[in-house]
């Protein structure tokens, strides 16, 4: 007993090992945020003071004025709005739905419009129904089979995947593409089955397009919740002659101006080297954007003020950009890579964080093997805080824009499997987001930022020797 109580001494008074500079930034980076963090406080005022904010509308400028004050109180070197033209599409009033097995005899079910949509005619659209579970479905039945009819798009979220971004790649082509593809064999409309994997009566919206569909043959096309989808499935089982009818009054008007809020940190070393950390401001307008994107945004925001108050003056130009218009268009993402082309700049990071603001697993990086390994030899710096996943993969959207051969694009991972519980829907709002996991993201987004500033890339390594 008395050993091992010499020793306990001895381990305390005598340090086992000396922390390196990395350890103890990332540590002070870690504490400021979980104790001081700001990231919570500007989420709570975009969902709750200003809610949705799809492009083009008040609250999508409302946004603009408010992210952009908040970055000029941080002192940094420079804030600015970078315009940008982007669509205004408008949902109108609240979309009505439902299935009826005899006439007279009706259930309703939850729908909404997605994003781009044509409205239905003002008195909407009932017809009898022809269930696929995906576009490939549709050459097989045919344009007899299909014309007159309402397409239902039944291909559910692939539950044995771990990811579920990967299912959720696996069926979103039938929200994308369903309309323009039903629309060639003569559908009266299309329904989508939501992008989720739990089963509930929240519809989920997103993005579609028409391709080059004229607009005069352009089909209506809404979401049905999950729930209502294993009903409609079921009853047109039970009788394949029930009708649906929906109706829907949105509207596609011109493009109108917008803006990237954008603020900046210049480098003390290397002031021409820029890296970059974003999400996107604008968000559907079922739920409030909480997770989708408005964490991003605050966690972005915090990474500078995160490293200004540890004291850490970053070597390369470091700059926030809230993207507008990810979620159906990408004007601002594209915007932002033209006028950084045309200025001949030169990005060598940029980090995206559009996975929701759940506890944080690690990053995927889509660059050489070469820098790969080098921010895989960081990882042991991040195992304390149980950020594991260091891999090849996919970035985010907006930065996607900026890729070339010499940049490195990295996507903050969070924790899936809540994701698209709420993803485009009425559910995404502030009270399904952990102010501590949020604050987790933030801080682990700030040091992997510090750290790619401390050494830069390969790329500009090679550049400088």
């Amino acid at each position: 007993m008395r050993t091992l109580l010499l020793l306990s001494l001895l381990l305390v008074s005598t340090p086992f090992f000396a922390q390196s500079d990395d350890e103890k930034q990332i540590r002070a980076i870690y504490d400021q945020a979980l104790t001081n963090g700001k990231a919570y406080d500007w989420l709570n005022h975009l969902s709750n003071q200003i809610g949705g904010r799809l492009s083009g509308s008040v609250q999508a400028q409302q946004a603009v004025d408010y992210t952009k004050g908040q970055l000029d109180s941080l002192g940094l070197d420079k804030v600015w709005l970078q315009p940008v033209m982007v669509p205004k599409w408008v949902r109108g009033t609240p979309e009505f739905a439902y299935i009826e097995t005899k006439p007279g005899l009706t259930t309703n079910v939850p729908i909404c419009a997605l994003g781009g949509s044509v409205a239905t005619p003002d008195r909407g659209i009932k017809a009898n129904i022809v269930e696929v579970k995906g576009i490939e479905d549709l050459k097989k039945l045919g344009r007899e089979k299909i014309e007159g009819k309402i397409v239902f798009y039944n291909r559910p979220m692939d539950a044995t995947k771990i990811s579920t971004f990967a299912s959720y790649s696996g069926c979103v082509d039938q929200r994308y593409s369903g309309a323009a593809e039903a629309g060639k064999y003569g559908a009266a409309g299309v329904i989508v089955r939501s992008m989720t994997l739990r089963l509930d009566d929240y519809p989920h919206t997103g993005s579609m397009s028409y391709g080059d569909t004229p607009v005069s043959e352009r089909v209506p096309a809404a979401a049905i919740s999950t729930k209502g989808a294993e009903l409609l499935s079921t009853t047109l089982t039970l009788n394949p002659d029930i009708k649906f009818y929906f109706k829907q009054n949105c509207k596609q008007f011109e493009d109108v101006e917008s803006y990237n809020v954008i603020g900046e940190i210049t480098g003390s070393t290397y002031p021409n080297e820029v890296m970059v950390v974003g999400g996107h401001l604008d968000s559907w307008d079922l739920g409030d954007g909480s997770h989708d994107d408005g964490a991003g945004c605050v966690q972005s925001m915090d990474v500078l003020r995160l490293l200004k108050e540890t004291g850490y003056r970053p070597k390369r130009t470091l700059r926030v950009i809230l993207f507008m218009n990810e979620e159906n268009g990408l004007r601002g993402g594209n915007k932002y890579a033209e006028v950084a082309q045309q200025k001949n700049e030169k990005h060598i990071f940029a980090l995206e964080s559009d996975s929701g603001g759940f506890t944080p697993r690690g990053f995927s990086f889509d660059c050489s093997e070469e820098n790969l390994k080098q921010v895989q030899s960081w990882k042991s710096l991040f195992e304390p805080y149980l950020i594991h996943m260091f891999v090849k993969g996919y970035s985010g959207a907006d930065i996607g824009p900026l890729k070339s051969e010499d940049l490195v694009l990295a996507g903050l991972r969070p924790d899936s499997q809540r994701y698209f519980d709420h993803h485009h829907a009425e559910n995404d709002t502030f009270e399904h987001v952990n102010k501590r996991e949020l604050e987790l993201g933030a801080a682990t987004m700030a040091s992997l930022v510090y750290l790619i500033d401390k050494y830069g890339t390969i790329t500009s390594a090679r550049i400088k020797g």
